[in-house]
């Protein structure tokens, strides 16, 4: 493939009849394709943050805007692009965060840039994503990588590469999770600010306005697969290490399969997961303007069937699914009373809200922690939104033994054990760029920390973190961070972010 042979500057001669290979002993599958696509999109968001036209800068230029980026201290938009690079005429220029630190801090002219950083990054990506592919051996991948200098000896020993080539902290000893909801594929639109007006309507509810019956603009469009507050808790369990496995609905489009792609890229396992023949994934339209967004939402036809995993998993974590998925409650309730072991975690949803606490009793009663805003504790307990103790105290009366209500800008509470308290959210670095996924962030990073044994009060900690590092970036899941990033944020905390009793 030559345009990442044009981004390793390898001449190898065998370099592209190596990827034609390794994408035959993958059936196929466009592990190439979509390693390009990943670096295109990755490359692109950056630059229209920054302000510049991706079809339109040139290599030097694009090279003084990152030195830009690391210049004004906005390292978050570098944060995810350790294997990124942009061919030119000139050469590639690296995205990498680490590359373009070392330009800016050695003022290195532009013929003089450092992209070595990034070079050995996407050298291990290439390999680790045909390493990982279900049809390849790991014998084969890496003979042939080592074949066209993909594994060259300088490499070895570089701490960025050794932990490249780590999965996750997840073995079989790690505790395991099960998530079950629905799943998308989000289209992001971001409209014109000049076009698209918010405004308020005398009951509070808020409002997109835009002309009716003319073309006006959007600024871009950004697609994200597999998200939803299931797949989202499900890739931020993976990335903090546990054994996560899913189970959800997809149909047989390329929506479904490049979601099926992601999740087990993000090392989820994808064997619970039912793709329907002839039947379109889920595909939502998310309409942005500024930080905040309205979803238009289609939701397609599936069977609800209970899957028994291989393994009794130490946690389920229930979120949203369709009105057409009673059964696989029941059916799941079954299988909790066989495996008494088994804690509940319970994000309700949508149709939750609809079918009622009596209707869903039992399944209150059977949870260990409910996780939820606490306009839908009002909602479900028919408690004032201004008493946080009458919620949570109604909460438990329900059933669940632990019980943890968010506030938005005033933080969250957590009731448990006869303790009431309450946590600040962490300091967003800039403004949010996108609030999606915020709140499924928060909900699994508390399960993951009490699934590893934290304190809940240690989990309180945790899970403002991942939120805010979901919320500088778009969608769901490119900001969610790892153990030691949060373990990083929190000894960079400031004096009044810890728990305290309410």
């Amino acid at each position: 493939m030559k345009f990442l042979a044009s981004l390793l500057e390898s001449d190898h001669p065998l370099f592209t009849r190596t990827i034609s290979d390794l994408e035959k002993a993958s059936a196929n599958s466009g592990v190439d394709t979509r390693l390009i696509a990943d670096i295109t999109e990755r490359a692109h968001a950056v630059m229209r943050s920054a302000g510049i036209d991706p079809a339109d800068t040139s290599a030097e230029e694009l090279y003084h805007a990152l030195i830009a980026i690391v210049q004004k201290g906005d390292l978050a938009q570098l944060a995810n692009t350790q294997y990124v690079l942009l061919p030119f005429d000139e050469g590639p220029v690296s995205f990498n965060l680490l590359d373009v630190i070392e330009n800016s801090h050695h003022q290195l002219p532009f013929e003089s840039r450092s992209t070595g950083h990034a070079q050995r990054n996407l050298r291990i990506e290439i390999i680790k994503r045909y390493a990982e592919h279900d049809r390849t051996s790991d014998e084969l991948v890496h003979h042939l990588a080592a074949q066209v200098g993909l594994k060259p000896v300088h490499d070895e020993g570089h701490e960025e590469i050794d932990k490249a080539l780590q999965k996750p902290e997840s073995t079989d000893e790690a505790p395991s999770l099960l998530m079950i909801g629905d799943i998308f594929t989000d289209a992001f639109i971001k409209l014109s600010e000049d076009v698209a007006k918010v405004e308020e309507d005398d009951a509070g509810r808020s409002w997109v306005k835009i002309p009716f019956g003319g073309r006006p603009p959007y600024e871009e469009v950004e697609v994200v697969q597999s998200v939803g507050p299931a797949p989202n808790a499900a890739v931020s369990c993976a990335r903090l290490g546990l054994n996560v496995g899913l189970l959800t609905w997809l149909g047989d489009d390329k929506a479904g399969d490049d979601s099926m792609a992601n999740l087990k890229n993000e090392h989820v396992d994808t064997s619970l997961i039912k793709q329907k023949p002839n039947t379109k994934s889920n595909y939502y339209y998310v309409l942005r303007v500024g930080a905040e967004r309205t979803i238009l939402t289609k939701n397609e036809e599936y069977e609800y069937d209970w899957v028994e995993p291989v393994k009794v998993p130490d946690w389920i974590y229930l979120a949203s699914s369709s009105k057409d998925s009673w059964q696989l409650h029941l059916d799941l309730l079954e299988y909790l009373q066989t495996n008494p072991s088994i804690k509940l975690v319970f994000q309700p949803g949508t149709f939750h809200f609809s079918w009622g606490k009596e209707k869903l009793k039992d399944l209150y009663k059977r949870t260990n922690l409910i996780i939820l805003n606490k306009e839908e504790a009002a909602d479900i307990t028919g408690e004032s939104i201004e008493d946080i103790k009458k919620l949570a105290a109604a909460l438990h009366s329900l059933g669940p033994k632990q019980v943890v209500i968010t506030d938005g800008p005033n933080g969250s509470y957590a009731s448990y054990n006869n303790n009431m308290v309450t946590m600040k959210n962490y300091p967003d670095p800039a403004p949010p760029f996108d609030r999606t996924g915020a709140g499924d962030a928060f909900a699994s990073t508390i399960v993951a920390a009490l699934a590893f044994g934290k304190t809940m009060e240690e989990a309180l900690a945790w899970a403002p973190i991942n939120s805010m590092s979901v919320v500088q970036k778009l969608g769901a899941q490119s900001g969610l961070l790892t153990v030691p990033e949060i373990e990083k944020y929190l000894q960079e905390a400031p004096e009044y972010y810890k728990v305290t009793p309410l």
